[in-house]
């Protein structure tokens, strides 16, 4: 009834409008040209996660309002957005986000910043300024948004007042009078257009940006953790000198299988990061979330949080200026004798995934492993991602398990340009009893790759069983439709 309701709403847009003075900003809200961003990137073929059950239906109504549209502007879209597509989907939306919030209001969407300062993945966006000018104006834009006002509301109030809470409790706590900190400028957008469950952020000069998805649940957790890292990374960068005083501290880290490199590789990002996570298991009183931390390689999280316990929290003084007396604070003879036969864990604790609105299901076990491969998979981090599907062949004997693992298999052998290894792999999927949406992406990449080999015949004939799988995604399905009319295109 919704979706329903909301496609009436749109379709309204055929009738004069009222006038509506626009409402100011705040700090958590919608924004028009990031709503314009991902509305144009739809409708050009951004589809990433278009069959999860946890996109609002905003993103539908949307895709199909303009799709009626028969817009002249989204010819060209269409070829910017191909051309410009990222292996990576996360990266993939990250560099339209990247551009909404570097350039200011419509219809201009002029840059925000000189060019040395705009974001890297937003600058080799060149060209798309003027295509988005004329999709805003030729798509009604400004009166879409204006309708959709609503939708974005709905979701707005959900997280209005756990996340005041959680950012009053972290101001509380550093005893910071205003989210103003420092003369810099905390922003949260919501976005209804993009792929769910994501949390992104960004820093430009003197303004910070978290931008959230639909999930099933506000991510209250996560921007309260960007909310920290709005007041803390300063204080990393102002005192980096006296941090590097500590660095072999960072040594102990280097053992950690969970700890991603970069943290290896620069110390004053790592203890940021431990600082973060020490003032986050504080706030929780939850003491048992700084061992945690250390085990997955943050390794100066239990330090940190007990100079929080017995000295910041018995003083006064705010956090930002107490920041470097912690710091000295540091002892390398007791972090010596806590890392003194330390054990980091292999796996990265169980955590909860919700898959729709009902109660939420806790991974385990072999589905644990599948789901940490896929996250791996999707950072490309590929050598760690073949590891946990291989580790996933070795811990069930279910065929329809053992059918996922080869597919993530065959995937990484295509990025790794080994088509043959991942047609086999494909192949062998098919003989597991795969699920509909394993089967029929399997079948969809035999296709393309047969097309790649100029195999039409072949190419062709496994479209068709892409097609005749009952339940496949509707991504599949338009995609195997298009394979049926002209070869894929891998360029």
């Amino acid at each position: 009834m919704r979706l329903a309701a909301l496609l009436l709403n749109l379709a309204l847009l055929a009738l004069p409008a009222l006038a509506q003075t626009p409402k100011p900003e705040n700090q958590l809200d919608g924004n028009e040209t990031l709503f314009t961003v991902l509305a144009a990137i739809n409708a050009a073929g951004y589809d990433a996660e278009i069959d999860s059950p946890s996109n609002n239906p905003v993103r539908k109504a949307i895709r199909d309002h303009l799709a009626a549209q028969k817009l002249n502007s989204v010819f060209e879209l269409k070829r910017f957005v191909r051309d410009h597509k990222l292996a990576d989907p996360s990266a993939d939306l990250s560099q339209y986000i990247s551009f909404a919030l570097s350039v200011d209001s419509p219809p201009l969407f002029t840059p925000r910043y000189l060019n040395n300062l705009m974001p890297p993945d937003a600058a080799q966006l060149e060209g798309f300024t003027p295509l988005l000018t004329a999709f805003y104006r030729e798509a009604h834009i400004e009166d879409l948004w204006k309708r959709v006002q609503p939708e974005f509301d709905k979701v707005i109030e959900q997280y209005h007042q756990p996340v005041s809470r959680a950012v009053l409790l972290a101001n509380a706590y550093a005893r910071n009078p205003t989210s103003g900190f420092l003369g810099r400028r905390f922003q949260i957008y919501v976005d209804l257009l993009g792929a769910p469950n994501q949390v992104q952020t960004r820093s430009y000069v003197d303004d910070y940006f978290v931008v959230v998805t639909p999930s099933a649940e506000p991510r209250t957790m996560d921007i309260r953790h960007a909310y920290l890292h709005y007041l803390i990374d300063p204080l990393g960068l102002k005192y980096a000198k006296q941090l590097l005083t500590k660095a072999p501290l960072g040594d102990y880290a280097l053992a950690a299988p969970l700890l991603a490199d970069h943290f290896k590789k620069d110390f004053v990002l790592l203890a940021t990061e431990c600082f973060i996570k020490a003032v986050e298991s504080r706030i929780d009183k939850k003491p048992e979330l700084a061992l945690q931390a250390a085990k997955e390689g943050f390794v100066l999280t239990p330090g940190f949080a007990e100079i929080l316990a017995n000295d910041y929290e018995k003083q006064q003084v705010v956090l930002r200026l107490h920041f470097p007396d912690m710091v000295e604070e540091l002892s390398f003879r007791t972090e010596e004798k806590r890392f003194e036969n330390f054990q980091f864990a292999n796996e990265i604790a169980g955590r909860t995934v919700h898959v729709t609105s009902e109660k939420p299901a806790v991974l385990s076990g072999v589905g644990l492993t599948l789901d940490k491969a896929e996250t791996s998979y999707t950072n490309r981090d590929l050598k760690h991602a073949k590891e946990l599907y291989l580790r996933v062949l070795t811990e069930t004997s279910v065929k329809p398990l053992h059918a996922k693992a080869y597919y993530g298999l065959a995937r990484i052998a295509v990025l790794e340009h080994e088509p043959e290894v991942g047609d086999r792999l494909f192949r062998k999927v098919l003989e597991l009893e795969p699920d509909a949406y394993t089967k029929s992406w399997s079948l969809l990449y035999i296709a393309r790759l047969a097309d790649s080999q100029g195999d039409r015949e072949q190419a062709q004939e496994h479209y068709k069983a892409a097609l005749a799988v009952e339940g496949a995604p509707e991504s599949v399905r338009k995609a195997a439709e298009k394979g049926l009319k002209e070869a894929f295109d891998k360029k």
